[in-house]
């Protein structure tokens, strides 16, 4: 892998946005700051960009890549929410969106195969404004993962990032340690009832009063 030495912006440099987007939008990866943890970026509609994702993490390619939304509105873009599943969707999206819940749904036609090969999708609306911003940039939807080599731990930190990947991306904004420091709740949405598959972020016991309060009404 070629290698080369990645520019480091501060979150609050008045640039830092612009020059983030147009790196996404040349194909470049980005690592940036998330609620949760470091995240690395790539536009989804970037076959070469996803493929280099891949590569740079050294991440199995049997491993989808989430998607991030600047806002609860977009998940249609991505997702596909079946009737039978809808009420409880809006519940845990009202009650955790913005924040550290990935949901895991059908995917829709607009989320290209190099994404996510299967049928679903995984994604969220970070709780972070500065996140949410650069999304929006960069045409309101990300492919991201965390910014590390696939297997070591996910970075709270910039300096954590350049140590794991400083040599093999374009940018990283540096926006202090991530005020949450570990990675987001993933929940399997398209089980029936929907089953956990990574803990996280959100707690067990906040997601089944939610999904048991629905569930109650049907």
């Amino acid at each position: 892998m070629e290698e080369m030495t990645a520019e480091v912006i501060p979150t609050e440099h008045e640039l830092a946005l612009a020059r983030a987007a147009a790196v996404l939008a040349a194909g470049g990866l980005v690592a940036f700051p998330t609620d949760t943890v470091y995240g690395l970026a790539a536009l989804p509609s970037s076959s070469e960009a996803v493929e280099r994702l891949y590569a740079v993490k050294e991440r199995p390619r049997n491993r989808p890549i989430p998607v991030l939304l600047s806002d609860s509105k977009l998940l249609e873009r991505v997702a596909s929410v079946p009737a039978q599943t809808r009420r409880l969707v809006e519940s845990l999206v009202a009650r955790f969106w913005p924040g550290g819940l990935t949901l895991v749904l059908p995917k829709t036609a607009a989320v290209p195969e190099v994404v996510t090969g299967g049928p679903s999708v995984a994604a969220r609306v970070p709780d972070l404004q500065l996140a949410r911003d650069l999304i929006r940039e960069a045409g309101g939807v990300l492919a991201v993962t965390s910014a590390n080599l696939s297997g070591r731990p996910s970075p709270c930190t910039a300096a954590e990032v350049e140590a794991d990947l400083g040599k093999r991306i374009e940018l990283i904004l540096d926006g202090g340690p991530c005020p949450g420091g570990i990675p987001s709740t993933l929940l399997d949405c398209t089980a029936s009832p929907p089953s956990i598959l990574r803990h996280g972020a959100i707690s067990a016991e906040d997601l089944r009063q939610v999904v048991d309060s629905v569930l109650d009404l049907d």
